[in-house]
Parts: structure tokens; sequence; C-alpha cells
């Protein structure tokens, strides 16, 4: 068996009854937009491979907020799998600065092969998935769907986006609609136009129905 498909097994056993906005599934789509984009941008592909594959392997929000933990199963799996020093390096390099939260501390001058996964994995979380995986963990939360009186907050920082249990519909305007203009590469960019674009009118024909405008 490849490392691919032995890294991908340890991941599908790793998520097993996970929060479906991220199980095997997200990983999935994340790793075949990575590899999409990897054709037309460069980069190294086993590296972007692996970090897709491995890059939501312990999200802090379902571990206690733990920003090491993911980190330091990914230097245990690699290892063990013979994977170079150097390499795994590159790998927990992406994963420890590609999330939102994560955006304002990022260093400057991002490997292509990090905003390649990036990238991928804000396209997974706008369009149409986006809004069924925003809705699912607002569920999951228990969080409110929307509350016309309560306003979103556009620039929060990465302490209050932990903490945040604002609206689903708030969601979209503090993270969602800005994912657009946070993307790297042209390739993902063009692939996101309609994902917006959707997500708009979503919003639209909700505040239609919320508000009975028949």
């Amino acid at each position: 068996m490849q490392l691919i498909d032995r890294t991908i097994e340890f991941v599908k056993e790793k998520l097993e009854g996970t929060e479906s906005g991220h199980d095997w599934f997200h990983i999935e789509r994340v790793w075949k937009l990575s590899l999409k984009i990897q054709e037309k941008e460069g980069g190294d592909r086993l590296i972007i491979e692996l970090a897709a594959l491995l890059h939501d392997i312990a999200d802090p929000k379902f571990h206690n907020g733990n920003e090491t933990l993911a980190s330091e199963i990914v230097n245990e799996f690699l290892t063990k799998e013979n994977v170079d020093t150097e390499t795994i390096k590159k790998i927990i390099f992406i994963i420890e600065n590609m999330s939102f939260k994560n955006r304002n501390d990022a260093p400057e001058n991002l490997p292509l092969e990090l905003k390649i996964v990036q990238d991928a994995d804000r396209l997974d979380a706008i369009g149409a998935i986006g809004i069924a995986r925003t809705f699912n963990f607002g569920g999951y939360k228990n969080n409110l769907m929307y509350h016309p009186d309560i306003e979103p907050k556009i620039s929060q920082t990465k302490e209050e986006y932990k903490k945040s249990n604002g609206t689903t519909i708030n969601h979209f305007y503090e993270k969602l609609l800005l994912l657009k203009d946070l993307l790297n590469t042209k390739t993902a960019k063009q692939i996101a136009q309609h994902r917006h674009q959707f997500m708009l009118q979503f919003l639209d024909q909700f505040y239609k129905e919320w508000n009975v405008d028949l």
C-alpha cells in the first residue's frame, strides 16, 4: 500500500464519528480540490496531498482548543511512515498556518503548497457545500439560525472568533463572504466566483422567506 493510501486509511479511522462538516468527506473534497489547483498552479504534489489529507486530523475546536495536538499526531504518523524530517516540517507548517482564525498571525511569503491547500479548504467553506456545513455546525453548537437584532461582528480577534456563538447567518458575514478575497491562486479565485454568488442568492432568498416577502 502506498503512502497516500495509508494516509487515507489513517485519516478515515481518526475522523470516524466526527461532526459531518469536518469529517472524511470534507477531507476528501479538500484533497481533490488541492489536486485540481496543483495541476494548474504547480507545487510539490506529495506535500500538497499529505497536508490536505491531514489538515483537520485534530481540529482545535473539537479538542478543547488544543492547537498543538494536530502537529503531534501528524509528526508521529509521518515519522512512522519514514517520511523525511524536512518534508514533515513543511507539512506541519502548512497545517499550523492555514486556518482562517490564524490569518493575521501567519508569516509573510507563504509557500505555494500552503496557498494551494488553504485555497482548497476555503473553497469547501463556500458555495452550496459551505452553506450546508455552516448550518450543520450551527446546529451542532445549538446556535440560533438567525436573529434580526443580532448584528454580525466583522472584525473579530482570534480569541473572539474562537469563542463566538453568534447566529449561523451572521457567520456568512463574519467569514464565508470574506473568503473569496482571501484566496491565493488564480485557479481558486475562478472557482470561487460562482460559489460566492450562490451564497449571495441564498441569503437573498433566506431573508425573503424569513420576512414572508411573498
